[in-house]
């Protein structure tokens, strides 16, 4: 089998693992999610706030995401060159997101099991006191999302000014940033949370609220946390063959053939990055003049393949013999 060598790895676009500001927006509001975590907890059980409480604890999980985040950017850029990763290390990314999922599903469980507690023993709530920390959470959470969304904004951009037109799919954002952003997020849904939960105790005297309210943002943090979860899983098991791509490189090989005479008989797509594929095909032609390079200048116009192994089957021809192709891009 001959063997034809077109190109190499692009090694510019697998070791882009995120951009400076996202990693720096992130570290910064991990620090605020921290610190306003510590407050919202001693606050809970300062003033027997379960809503209060759970919303600490859930801001204590984000502390936690948003910090893998961080740890994940720095790890990815550390190793980004070393050869042992054989596809980058763009996954650490998706790794830190898929760890804090099952970190959320945790802290789920323990609202519920504290908001239970507080339902079958009440507690007295100082509600006014609460509600001010309540209100202060809210306010972190709003500045929090409004600084990793400017770093997102940024991200979107810098793919569509790096990808010609080719980002049109909606699935090369920045994983580990959206993360940490979906994070604040429903930390920001809890809050309110509270504070209906709080303003309905102290204003009708619905302490039963406070605690309902804690196993809400617990289904919350859960529905949360399965979406991560499906997302990360995703991307770390290579389910990528469902991905419009797919369709683009059946399209150019198959479509723009002569006559139609190619088949693509065995196709493997999976993503070795934010924003780029590599895939391995074997085709079957009555063409002659179809080789790998050929292959390789169609699928060119798709800029985020940015690796290729290409196997062609000529058919036989009147002599009987084959002559196959393999080139890696």
């Amino acid at each position: 089998m001959h063997t034809e060598s077109l190109s190499n790895w692009k090694h510019e676009h697998i070791f882009d693992t995120g951009n400076e500001a996202a990693e720096r927006s992130t570290r910064v509001v991990m620090w605020i999610t921290a610190a306003m975590m510590v407050v919202e907890i001693a606050a809970g059980w300062w003033f027997n706030s379960m809503a209060l409480l759970a919303d600490g604890w859930h801001m204590s999980s984000h502390a936690v995401a948003i910090g893998l985040s961080a740890t994940a950017y720095a790890t990815a850029r550390r190793y980004a060159k070393d050869p042992r990763f054989a596809f980058g290390t763009w996954k650490i990314e998706i790794l830190s997101g898929f760890a804090s999922a099952i970190f959320l599903l945790g802290v789920a469980v323990m609202m519920v099991v504290g908001s239970v507690e507080r339902i079958v023993s009440p507690q007295p709530i100082q509600y006014k006191e609460a509600i001010v920390i309540a209100i202060l959470g809210l306010v972190v959470n709003v500045v929090c999302a409004m600084i990793l969304g400017k770093a997102q904004h940024h991200d979107h951009g810098h793919s569509h000014g790096h990808d010609h037109g080719h980002d049109h799919h909606g699935h090369h954002h920045d994983l580990n940033l959206k993360s940490a952003y979906l994070h604040v997020i429903a930390d920001a849904a809890t809050s309110v949370l509270a504070i209906v939960a709080l303003f309905g105790g102290w204003v009708y005297g619905w302490s039963w609220l406070d605690p309902l309210m804690g196993i809400v943002g617990a289904v919350l943090v859960a529905v949360w946390a399965k979406g991560l979860i499906a997302a990360t899983g995703k991307v770390l098991l290579d389910r990528e063959m469902d991905h419009p791509v797919v369709d683009e490189i059946r399209e150019v090989v198959e479509m723009r053939a002569n006559a139609g005479d190619a088949r693509i008989t065995d196709l493997h797509v999976w993503r070795v990055g934010k924003k780029v594929y590599s895939c391995a095909l074997t085709v079957v032609t009555h063409d002659a003049t179809l080789t790998p390079g050929v292959v390789r200048e169609r699928l060119s116009v798709h800029e985020e393949i940015v690796h290729s192994t290409i196997e062609i089957h000529h058919c036989p021809d009147a002599s009987g013999s084959q002559r196959p192709g393999v080139a890696q891009i």
